[in-house]
């Protein structure tokens, strides 16, 4: 029987105990059967059958608001939101009540009232949800507040059980405010593609909602316009702004048989794309998906820090305890005095600063990667990515442009270059090779007629074989030659070449060789500088790996000053390579196409594949993605992997060390109920803070 899953956007929940309790409210009901709560992405996956109604009941002791995954949650403004309207009725209370009490007894009856209406205001909710785990035994911040406040009011301390009372809510209603701004950079991308696509049927032309386009339906999208769906244009050429996917600036020229993307912009021509994906199958909603389960996923960091805080809120209790009881019992301290400061020790003792310390950053990070087109799928992929000692860099295609251009052609014998070219086209155009491809362009560009090829053979690794005119002819590298290749004018001439940088593919028969061809790769204008920065991040040991011949390796490591080059490798001794790396050198990343390089990808640390935004594969291998078909994000997302695990160490830092100053405060007996709070509020905040910072890194 297939179970009934459904996936909701939430809104309030700000909150990291909050959300353990109402993933736990929502499975103690009868008809779920389980349930997914993430949240970093704010975002519920329950199987079952359950109401929007029965959710938001789950929800109900923290306001938790639950809309299907296609609606975006409305969006109310600070002010307007119920707890921060009773958290300013309280101060308003709170403010009279102490001017008041300048002029009149402490314990006047209108004073005590006013701090009564103060406490009773501000704190329904929390004094709502904290007696009720109270009872239950169930110890989290709120429970340890509720004690706290109820405390202070035994022993006559009202105007300080009114001013913690303020502060808390003062605390939660800036926490959520700030978890929300973390949340909105991934929120921003749901809002990127248009909800409606101006859709070509036959001679009409309709305005629909995305869910209803089908694929094969021809989208029209006008200069200006967003495009919807993804799919490959049919009519028309324009420049397309693809920053939303890959993190380009610079707009993309597309004409008819080009791929877009849902969520592009189209900027000058009128086109017409034929959809290739549905709504929920777009690159964009890949990409939201992805970077949502990211989030979800705990990094090291996060569950030290979550293991920790098991041990660490029993213990404040025990301290908070013992505080309250030892002194009066063992030094005849004052009761009064010593539960005042044993109440001040479990105020300043809630762990939510630390608790949120780490996830906060991975959120902030993850979202902030992926509006600038580097998809990290993972919090413990975005810690690794920080640790790395050394890259492995697939040439073709990564390093260099993955278009090889022929650059010269070469007989030993009597045939003329354009014979040995059109022997060359003949075999090649059976084969889908990078090098088969600067072949054939070059065939076009001299008008080289085609020969009848028969029995093609491709010959891994070395190059292929095929009839022509009764004769079989092999095309490939100078070892698919060995036996043949003695001529001291061939040896040279491949050197030379070889020296140069370029890759020779020889062509001839099994008895002798006929001539050469020689192909270069351009390698990308910014990769010399791109490793330069990575060198100056830190990352010691750069190789290249590659099929070609090591001079030709050796030529193009030279110019991008790499410390190692792996050349003549066969797919499988990549693999091996990659391991032999990390016993070598620890950590290490492998950066690929994610296609040809795909066992590699996954061997290595951090797989991080080039192109996402074109392969499906490229998003299902990696661990990290760069959308766009270029280096140039791979030096960004490494300064971010390393400035968010100094963000994570700091906040970890700052949320135990003022707890421990402040509890440090406890011996003079300087440590007061609302100084306690104002710490516990003030980490809070500062791991918050600290962590939106991350928004500020600039792009490399």
């Amino acid at each position: 029987m297939e179970t009934n899953k459904n996936v909701y956007r939430l809104q309030g929940l700000s909150c990291t105990n909050c959300a353990a309790k109402f993933e736990k409210n929502i499975r103690a009901i009868n008809t779920v059967e389980d349930v997914h709560l993430n949240f970093g992405a704010s975002k519920l996956t329950v199987n079952g059958d359950v109401s929007i109604e029965q959710l938001e009941q789950a929800g109900a002791f923290d306001g938790i608001k639950v809309y299907p995954e296609r609606q975006r949650p409305r969006r109310e403004p600070f002010w307007k939101k119920r707890a921060n309207v009773t958290t300013a009725i309280s101060l308003f209370f709170l403010i009279i009540g102490y001017l008041l009490s300048l002029f009149l007894e402490e314990n006047n009856v209108t004073v005590i009232i006013l701090f009564s209406l103060s406490i009773v205001i501000g704190g329904w909710d929390l004094f709502r949800t904290g007696l009720s785990n109270l009872f239950r035994l169930q110890f989290d911040m709120k429970t340890l507040m509720t004690i706290a406040i109820i405390g202070a009011v035994i022993i006559g301390e009202w105007m300080e059980g009114a001013v913690v009372v303020f502060l808390f809510a003062l605390s939660e209603a800036l926490e959520s405010y700030s978890m929300e701004k973390a949340r909105r950079s991934i929120q921003s991308l749901m809002d990127i593609a248009p909800n409606r696509a101006l859709v070509k049927r036959g001679n009409e032309r309709i305005e629909m909602d995305v869910e209803d386009v089908r694929v094969g339906d021809l989208m029209v999208i006008k200069p200006g316009q967003k495009i919807a769906l993804d799919g490959i244009v049919t009519a028309g050429d324009t420049s397309i702004n693809q920053a939303a996917i890959t993190g380009e600036s610079i707009p993309v020229f597309k004409s008819k048989g080009d791929e877009v993307f849902a969520g592009t912009l189209n900027e000058e021509g009128s086109i017409e794309v034929r959809v290739t994906k549905l709504v929920e199958d777009t690159t964009l909603s890949k990409i939201i998906h992805l970077v949502e389960e990211a989030q979800a996923e705990r990094a090291p960091s996060q569950k030290f820090v979550d293991s920790f805080a098991k041990y660490y809120t029993p213990a404040i209790m025990m301290i908070a305890l013992l505080v309250a009881v030892l002194p009066p019992l063992l030094i005849e301290g004052d009761w009064s005095e010593w539960v005042y400061r044993g109440l001040a020790v479990l105020v300043v003792g809630c762990p939510c600063a630390l608790v949120i310390s780490t996830p906060v950053a991975i959120v902030t990070a993850i979202g902030h990667a992926a509006k600038n087109g580097v998809l990290i799928k993972g919090g413990i992929h975005l810690e690794e990515a920080g640790k790395l000692q050394a890259i492995a860099f697939d040439k073709t295609g990564t390093l260099t442009e993955g278009k090889p251009e022929v650059t010269d052609i070469v007989s030993f014998t009597n045939q003329t270059k354009q014979e040995i070219l059109a022997l060359a086209e003949s075999i090649e155009s059976f084969s889908s090779h990078p090098l088969a491809s600067a072949v054939l362009r070059k065939a076009r560009e001299e008008n080289v007629k085609r020969l009848a090829a028969t029995n093609f053979q491709s010959l891994t690794g070395k190059g292929a074989k095929a009839t022509i005119q009764q004769v079989e002819y092999l095309i490939g590298s100078p070892h698919l030659f060995e036996e043949v290749l003695d001529e001291p004018e061939q040896i040279d001439s491949i050197s030379h070449l070889q020296n140069e940088g370029k890759t020779v593919m020889l062509i001839g028969t099994n008895e002798s060789i006929i001539g050469l061809i020689a192909v270069a790769d351009q390698i990308r204008e910014k990769s010399p500088s791109i490793i330069q920065k990575l060198k100056q991040l830190g990352i010691t040991h750069t190789v290249m790996l590659t099929g070609d011949n090591k001079a030709c390796g050796k030529a193009i490591a030279k110019k991008l000053q790499m410390t190692d080059v792996q050349a003549e490798l066969m797919p499988e001794e990549k693999l091996s390579f990659i391991e032999q790396l990390k016993e070598s050198h620890g950590k290490i990343a492998m950066v690929g196409d994610g296609i040809n390089d795909a066992p590699a990808l996954a061997t290595a640390n951090v797989g991080i594949a080039m192109g996402g935004a074109g392969t499906d594969t490229a998003l299902e291998t990696a661990d990290i993605a760069l959308m766009a078909d270029d280096l140039e994000k791979l030096p960004y997302t490494i300064a971010l992997s390393k400035k968010t695990m100094t963000i994570i160490k700091q906040n970890v830092v700052l949320a135990l060390g003022l707890k421990v100053l402040a509890l440090l405060l406890i011996v003079p007996g300087w440590l007061t109920l609302w100084l306690a709070i104002f710490a516990d509020m003030g980490a809070t905040l500062i791991v918050v803070l600290n962590s939106l910072r991350l928004l500020k890194l600039k792009k490399k």
